[in-house]
């Protein structure tokens, strides 16, 4: 039984770096920006791969819609399965080392759930936020 275990770790490591989690983030927004850029900068980031929904070209699949992927966070598995919100993060953070505790918590309830909420609450003021960080990457430039 142990011998089979193990015999299938290679075979998933094998799929997930052949397959990455893809993930649907809006370019548009510099919060959202600023924390796919912090995930891209991690080990373990090749197993990952960027879609910018912003871009009205951007490809989603046929269960995505652009603007639903532009309201709210989404990954889809290398199984097709597509996630979104607490979920999604969960998914990225059991994908990269020193993440991987943090996506198992957060997969159990009442974790999720809680995680699910707190997500659900800042999306109504992220549109503030991003305002925020907009106006202080500007003055950061030098610019306006």
């Amino acid at each position: 039984m142990q011998s089979s275990e193990t015999a299938r770790r290679p075979d998933k490591a094998a799929t997930a770096s052949q397959d990455p989690l893809v993930v649907y983030f809006d370019g548009s927004c510099p919060l959202c920006t600023a924390e796919i850029k912090h995930y891209a900068s991690r080990n373990g980031s090749d197993a990952l791969r960027f879609v910018d929904v912003s871009s009205e070209t951007a490809p989603t699949g046929p269960d995505l819609q652009r603007d639903a992927a532009m309201q709210r966070f989404h990954v889809r598995r290398s199984d097709g399965v597509l996630l979104s919100g607490a979920a999604a993060f969960a998914e990225i953070w059991s994908v990269l080392p020193g993440w991987r505790i943090a996506g198992r918590l957060a997969r159990i309830r009442p974790v999720s759930v809680l995680l699910e909420i707190g997500y659900r609450a800042l999306l109504p003021v992220r549109p503030a936020i991003s305002r925020l960080a907009r106006r202080m990457t500007v003055q950061e430039g030098g610019g306006q």
